[in-house]
């Protein structure tokens, strides 16, 4: 079981900490534990049960009525609106729920009636990405156990599977050549399978090289390929004190080649960018260079 610090359950649920400790002592609705030097702890239960409150909260019932109710009752309220309200916020609340109590059947529900509502790229992009970013702070810092992590990244990173496999084979007429990796002792892929899908969708060739790349094998595949692009996401390796040597060398190593960067280590970094780099901010703007 997880431990969450009250900034944590803040950052996943949207609800100010100071709202929440008006709560314990007004209404008893959590009861944290509390460390040697009275810092507040939180467990899966008390997360579970703050995302409910805030969904709740959002579709006008009050926090005296919710206060009465049992654990049943707020379970029952909070999946007759996630069913009802097809939502983005609502989805993405259903979807931390059914990680943290790793439910596969709830987990299945939610992306295939998201799918066929919006379209497998938009649920990616308006649901699985901002639930994505709302936990990933948690996950590198550890907050969320691995068998969590691992949990809903597999399941996410299947559905992406058959998405890739699912494109038509054809290339349009300008279709430019994309050279896909991650840094040696980088694992975080979803994104990356992700990005895969929208070049592949807009008719380009991709050469996928996966997970945790040595750089000699990105120079023989490279030389293989002679990739217009080259694309790699960074979450956690190289990290802050190596990542801006590795951008100056894939900038020297690869000067016929336009570098795309995104990701933990590069959004927001300040890194020093040559000509032939650029840092991907948003998704859109990969989209946009797809359609070329």
């Amino acid at each position: 079981m997880s431990s969450y610090s009250i900034k944590d359950l803040e950052h996943l649920s949207g609800i100010k900490a100071h709202t929440l400790r008006i709560w314990e002592q007004r209404y008893g609705i959590l009861k944290p534990e509390r460390t040697d030097t009275n810092i507040r702890t939180y467990d899966d239960t008390d997360l579970k049960l703050v995302l409910n409150i805030s969904l709740l909260k959002d579709h006008g019932y009050k926090i005296s009525e919710i206060s009465k109710m049992n654990q049943d009752e707020m379970s029952k309220e909070v999946l007759l609106i996630s069913e009802k309200q097809l939502n983005y916020p609502d989805q993405i609340h259903a979807l931390t729920i059914s990680m943290l109590d790793l439910d596969e059947e709830r987990f299945e529900k939610i992306v295939s009636t998201n799918t066929l509502q919006f379209g497998f790229e938009n649920m990616m992009i308006n649901i699985i990405y901002p639930f994505l970013s709302r936990i990933g702070t948690l996950w590198i810092t550890g907050s969320i156990g691995p068998a969590q992590e691992h949990f809903i990244s597999n399941l996410i990173r299947q559905k992406l599977i058959v998405a890739i496999d699912g494109q038509l084979p054809s290339l349009k007429p300008n279709a430019k050549k994309y050279l896909l990796y991650l840094p040696e002792g980088e694992m975080h892929e979803l994104s990356l399978l992700f990005s895969n899908y929208i070049i592949r969708s807009r008719q380009n060739k991709v050469i996928y090289l996966g997970q945790s790349l040595p750089f000699n094998e990105l120079i023989f595949a490279y030389q293989a390929h002679k990739p217009d692009y080259i694309l790699t996401i960074i979450t956690s390796v190289p990290g802050q004190d190596e990542i801006q040597k590795y951008v100056y060398r894939l900038a020297k190593e690869f000067p016929d080649a336009k570098i795309l960067l995104s990701g933990y280590q590069v959004i927001g970094q300040d890194i020093d960018c040559p000509d032939n780099v650029e840092i991907l901010t948003q998704i859109q703007y990969l989209m946009d260079i797809a359609l070329g």
